[in-house]
């Protein structure tokens, strides 16, 4: 009669072990903040391609003035090469993956 008793308390005190021994053996530790994963690191090459995709289209706009005539001219000049790069950095980079 009594065994039963006792397996029961031993699967209470098991258990109960289980859920507060982690929190009493942790109370003296100092808990740190989560430090969070910088999201996407660019490097410098990658913010001088981004800068030069900006400025060159900007340049060539301010020396074609395509507002004024040759829209397609600038085009070809201007967005163009900006373009063609980034398309094939695009494809060249999803073969590598």
């Amino acid at each position: 009669m009594f065994s039963g008793i006792q397996e029961i308390l031993v699967l209470v005190i098991i258990v109960l072990g289980i859920l507060f021994l982690p929190r009493i053996l942790n109370r003296g530790q100092e808990k740190r903040p989560a430090v969070p994963m910088p999201a996407n690191v660019i490097s410098g090459k990658m913010r001088l391609v981004i800068a030069a995709s900006v400025l060159w289209p900007a340049v060539m706009a301010a020396f074609m003035k395509p507002w004024e005539k040759e829209l397609f001219h600038y085009l070809y000049i201007g967005v163009g090469p900006v373009a063609l790069i980034w398309i094939l950095y695009w494809v060249l980079t999803g073969f590598r993956k």
